[in-house]
């Protein structure tokens, strides 16, 4: 087998494909990290198989020294959407990467049969098969620590959006009970699902119930100000219930200006007075005997 340049690393992957993809197959399958339990031996053989059909195609067309180039690209673009899967599926990053890195174990084996004795050979081939499976480890681990960012900040919406529900209390009136902590990111979804559902109802009144928020200070006010502008901005007013002892002690020591707003102790207290602001009353029933 020609040594020369990256043609023997190419020559092998080309003409031993088939043996290769078999004893990396078996490395895998016999691994700790293969996680049957989040992949099947199907899907990991096709994957098996398509990357290294295209890592052979890439290396024979444009050698294995730069993995970026184009005729990488290809390779580049399977790689991130396995690291993608995986990260979805909740492999690890070690777990990741250890489906590229398990290839060294069968190419070394294979260099070592099919050099014989040549140690200098062997050294030079074995060096670029390290080199080129590294790189494409590394770019494995990258593409899986950006997909893996990508899905946290995902789930990390979803859960603002569930923690934020606007429901409706009577014909005009909106509710938005709020829990835990009011911060920029969650004021703007806030903001974005009141705003919405105004639209969409044609509600007069809304209802901001902050009895679920641990603490009020300067930034939470101006958070809390910043929605009742903007849904008077829509045609609605808004009523902050929730005010306990703790927090109206809060807001009186902080100096914090909630003059313009209807505020109420309680949730009950509050949507008593957005049905007087809508012209209607609750009123006890005679109970039938």
């Amino acid at each position: 087998m020609s040594t020369d340049g990256a043609g023997g690393l190419a020559e092998l992957l080309d003409r031993h494909e088939k043996d290769l993809l078999a004893a990396w197959i078996d490395s895998q399958l016999r691994s700790v990290t293969g996680r049957r339990d989040l992949i099947s031996e199907a899907e990991l053989r096709e994957q098996s198989r398509q990357l290294l059909r295209l890592v052979r195609d890439a290396a024979v067309l444009g050698g294995t020294e730069d993995i970026q180039g184009a005729q990488w690209a290809p390779v580049r673009e399977m790689l991130g959407a396995v690291s993608a899967s995986r990260a979805r599926l909740g492999f690890t990053p070690s777990e990741t990467a250890a489906f590229v890195f398990s290839l060294k174990e069968p190419l070394f084996a294979l260099l070592r049969q099919q050099l014989g004795t040549d140690a200098r050979a062997i050294g030079d081939e074995t060096w670029k098969a390290t080199v080129l499976v590294d790189r494409l480890g590394l770019y494995t681990t990258e593409v899986y620590q950006t997909s893996r960012e990508d899905v946290i900040a995902r789930q990390h919406e979803e859960m603002l959006e569930l923690s934020t529900p606007v429901v409706q209390l009577w014909d005009s009136i909106l509710g938005l009970p709020l829990i835990g902590t009011l911060d920029s990111a969650r004021t703007q979804v806030v903001m974005e699902s009141l705003l919405q559902r105004i639209v969409d109802t044609g509600a007069r009144i809304a209802i901001i119930d902050i009895t679920g928020v641990p603490t009020v200070d300067t930034l939470v006010a101006q958070h809390l100000l910043k929605t009742v502008a903007a849904a008077r901005l829509m045609g609605a007013d808004c009523i902050i219930s929730g005010i306990r002892p703790q927090i109206a002690q809060t807001v009186v020591h902080l100096g914090l200006d909630l003059s313009t707003v209807v505020t109420k102790a309680t949730l009950a207290d509050a949507f008593a007075v957005a049905l007087q602001r809508v012209g209607l009353s609750v009123v006890r029933s005679p109970v039938p005997r």
